[in-house]
């Protein structure tokens, strides 16, 4: 008896040293892992917040007119937001990959605990039920001395706290072990959302880096056109400026011959009072004029939007030096007003004087084309000064309010 004493105790001894080593305790590292996690969620948060203030401001470039420019940066700020947003992705799914590590090791090492604590139940409970109920009596009416029954008592004591304790801990194991398998599929659920949010970033990654493309396509295209157009218009202005300097010498040429300047229709008294071609928006003004694309066009005249086919009225009496086609012009009137000055009707449809004519004041001399030009259905109307000069035809028309 003795001899099953001291089995007994050692036995409990070492049972108590089981638990105490396999006792379920806080793991530093999921708490960190979770952590970390947290604090990327909110940068990605704020990086989303940043990339919505940018499809804003996208949509508020769209709307209005707006250089390419800064469209492009637009869309390589949002392509850099979502290199940002991936590597958080990339953070938080390496984080929760560890997460999901540590719980699994938990898990293996909380089922082996438990098998070991049953397999020490088992054990017990085997015993007792081979002892029967009436053991502890049998052991307590052994006892030979009364120092001997104190002894027996404790024994029995130990051996019950100890079996209480066994059931509780196996309880304890599983329900941690439970605990376990809820943090491992909130994880690995986690896990899941932050690879399929990945796949999400990378498509919106394609379709901006596309837009983007797209974009520079345009604008290099667009760049073409323009400097083709650009070119064009030089062309046209230039053969223009040559048009009327030769129609200024042949008029002093006449006024020569006849001996005595003819009296000018148009004065410097005349600035701000003539009246206008045609009514309608001014499209574009005089002067120099950036395109969409960065490149500068020097426009001689105002562009004058209006239905095609609306007459278009001669500002001030005058002869008809030039009136047919001419270059990238199209239709075209210039009208000679004495004194060296000139006014010029551009983009029309159809021209309604000749040559030669004299024409008043208000007196239609054609009627406003311009259907096949990049700015659609309008005229233009320049003013040229003696020597040729072009000058901002505003100065000459009335004030319209």
């Amino acid at each position: 008896m003795r001899i099953e004493i001291g089995t007994a105790i050692r036995s409990a001894a070492l049972a108590f040293a089981l638990a105490a080593l396999g006792t379920p305790r806080t793991f530093a590292q999921v708490e960190q892992v979770e952590r970390q996690i947290r604090e990327s969620r909110q940068r990605l948060e704020e990086i989303r917040n940043r990339r919505a203030e940018l499809r804003r401001e996208m949509d508020r470039l769209v709307a209005r007119v707006h250089t390419l420019s800064a469209e492009l940066e637009n869309l390589s700020q949002q392509i850099d937001i979502s290199y940002d947003v991936l590597r958080e992705f990339e953070l938080q799914i390496a984080a929760s990959e560890q997460a999901v590590r540590a719980t699994t090791a938990e898990m293996l090492q909380a089922q082996d605990l438990l098998v070991l604590r049953k397999l020490i139940l088992e054990r017990r409970l085997r015993e007792i039920h081979k002892r029967g109920p009436l053991a502890d009596v049998q052991v307590l009416l052994a006892a030979e001395s009364f120092g001997d029954l104190l002894n027996r008592y404790k024994y029995l004591h130990l051996v019950a706290v100890h079996d209480r304790l066994l059931v509780r801990e196996v309880s304890e194991l599983q329900n941690a072990l439970a605990d376990r398998e809820g943090t491992l599929r909130r994880h690995l659920g986690e896990l899941q959302r932050l690879r399929s949010d990945k796949l999400g970033e990378l498509s919106s990654l394609e379709a901006v880096q596309r837009q983007r493309e797209r974009r520079l396509a345009g604008t290099q295209r667009q760049r073409r056109l323009t400097e083709s157009e650009l070119r064009k218009l030089e062309r046209d202005e230039a053969e223009l400026t040559s048009l009327v300097e030769r129609l200024e010498r042949e008029r002093r040429e006449a006024e020569r011959r006849a001996a005595a300047p003819g009296a000018g229709a148009i004065t410097t008294r005349s600035l701000g009072s003539l009246d206008w071609p045609v009514e309608g928006e001014i499209l574009y003004p005089f002067g120099r004029q950036s395109t969409s694309s960065g490149a500068v066009i020097r426009r001689n005249g105002i562009g004058i939007r209006a239905p095609a086919g609306t007459p278009v009225r001669a500002v001030e009496t005058g002869v008809v030096a030039f009136a047919e086609p001419y270059f990238g012009y199209g239709p075209s009137v210039i009208l000679s007003h004495g004194g060296g000055y000139y006014s010029l009707y551009l983009y029309l449809n159809t021209i309604t004087v000749k040559k030669g004519q004299r024409v008043a004041k208000g007196e239609i001399v054609g009627t406003v084309g311009g259907q096949e030009t990049p700015e659609g259905t309008h005229m233009e109307f320049q003013m040229r000064e003696p020597g040729g000069q072009a000058v901002d035809p505003l100065r000459w028309l009335r004030s319209r309010r």
